[in-house]
């Protein structure tokens, strides 16, 4: 007797996409077998045609913000949308929450306000700032799955950046996974007010993100530690990364979906939607990030999903250097990678590498991000051909704010499975994640 049968002519395994009948059994798959393979006694069984069946995405970038700043976002809202994107395990980032997760305390905090509220699994980054570097083996143990450092101001003065010496002694202090925010600041310079992207874009040059991946390397060098890059932005970075793989380094990097389809050139004055840190570039810097995650230099794709309130993005005045820096795309992330990756010749298997797979081997979730016999049953049925228009107000995260609103999309979930179970957004069924 199993739970379920999910079949689909389009089923995207480690081993190929293929039509296959996918079997659940108490939150766990049981079997892989023909599409039309006999039917076992099952509660259901569901078939899905054409319509493709992937593994739940894993998304290690997610900004939650509560406690402390929930009129951002908070974990019901959060999860909820993450689910609509086919998104069935987040990692949520330190900070904006108040206060920030970098101690047993925070963390503590953080699992409270969540409780009862995750529509899909969740797990936590911690935070290393100055003065934390004895916190960290504490909430290592305590389930965390690495920390979260800035090399330059993060936005928020509870959460202040290192310096290298900073850095080493973290890194120093607990064997971890360090993700890294790396913009150098003595290359950064203070926007000036402006309603122009260019002005933005011209005080976040790419020699800050060169400068600062340099400073992250050495300092994966000296300690013999693990450092993710984290939402890398500037391709002249990349022989900095590739060297240091040649070398044996453990060095990983990562960008998001608004680094691989929008472009500076194309964003309208005052259109303050688009401002993230670090930026969106141009065209040809975004063709080289897109040849360094074909080859695999560049190992995932993660949202990044940092929204606020709409006042923060300040469109009344359009000023870039005002606005808060942060899109919110927890839900969008697959179509729109979907329907870039299609129209340069990629694969759904290779979608699901970038977001699936990888992002879930880089925090050690082995048995989620793939359909695999003995892995988690969380599985999206995900229509790659249906054709649909953004609409802001139409999207789960708490504030309808994003640079999408109004593209048109290819691509679209239709369900979303979390350990076999369809999420509603009703009834929350997520779980906390903890280190392996």
């Amino acid at each position: 007797m199993v739970d379920l049968v999910l079949r689909s002519r389009t089923t995207v395994t480690p081993d190929g996409v293929r039509a296959a009948a996918v079997s659940v059994r108490a939150g766990k798959i049981v079997s892989i077998d023909a599409y039309d393979a006999p039917a076992p006694q099952a509660a259901e069984d569901l078939d899905l045609g054409e319509t493709a069946l992937l593994p739940g995405l894993v998304d290690t970038h997610v900004h939650v913000n509560e406690p402390g700043r929930t009129e951002w976002e908070g974990f019901a809202t959060a999860t909820r949308a993450a689910a609509a994107g086919g998104v069935t395990a987040i990692v949520d980032m330190p900070l904006n929450s108040l206060p920030p997760t970098v101690s047993t305390e925070a963390l503590d905090i953080k699992r409270q306000a969540a409780a009862g509220q995750i529509h899909i699994d969740v797990g936590f980054w911690g935070g290393a700032i100055p003065g934390n570097a004895p916190d960290l083996p504490g909430l290592h143990e305590a389930g965390v799955f690495g920390f979260k450092a800035f090399l330059a101001d993060s936005g928020v003065p509870e959460f202040p950046p290192l310096d290298p010496g900073l850095l080493a002694e973290a890194l120093a202090a607990v064997d971890a996974q360090f993700v890294v925010h790396a913009e150098d600041p003595d290359h950064l310079r203070a926007a000036e007010a402006s309603a122009e992207y260019a002005d933005f874009l011209a005080s976040r040059p790419p020699d800050a993100e060169h400068a600062a991946v340099a400073t992250a390397i050495k300092a994966a060098r000296d300690a013999g530690a693990r450092v993710h890059i984290l939402h890398l932005s500037a391709a002249s970075a990349l022989p900095l990364i590739a060297e240091a793989r040649a070398e044996g380094l453990r060095i990983t990097a990562e960008t998001c979906p608004h680094y691989l389809t929008l472009d500076a050139g194309s964003i309208p004055a005052g259109a303050t939607e688009f401002k993230c840190c670090p930026p969106i570039r141009d065209t040809a810097n975004q063709d080289q990030l897109w040849a360094a995650l074909t080859s695999g230099l560049i190992t995932c794709v993660v949202s990044d999903h940092s929204p606020c309130t709409p006042d923060l993005k300040r469109r009344d005045t359009g000023d870039f250097a005002a606005a808060w820096g942060g899109i919110a795309s927890v839900q969008l992330g697959l179509p729109v990678i979907w329907t870039a990756a299609s129209a340069r010749g990629h694969t759904l298997a290779d979608v699901v590498e970038w977001m699936a797979r990888r992002p879930a081997d880089l925090v050690g979730l082995t048995g989620k991000g793939r359909i695999a016999v003995g892995g988690d049953a969380d599985l999206v049925a995900f229509d790659p051909a249906a054709e649909w228009t953004v609409d802001a107000a139409g999207l789960h995260h708490r504030n309808p704010v994003t640079p999408y609103a109004g593209k048109t999309l290819r691509g679209r979930v239709r369900t979303t499975w979390l350990r076999g179970e369809v999420v509603t957004g009703e009834a929350p069924r997520g779980r906390f994640l903890v280190r392996p």
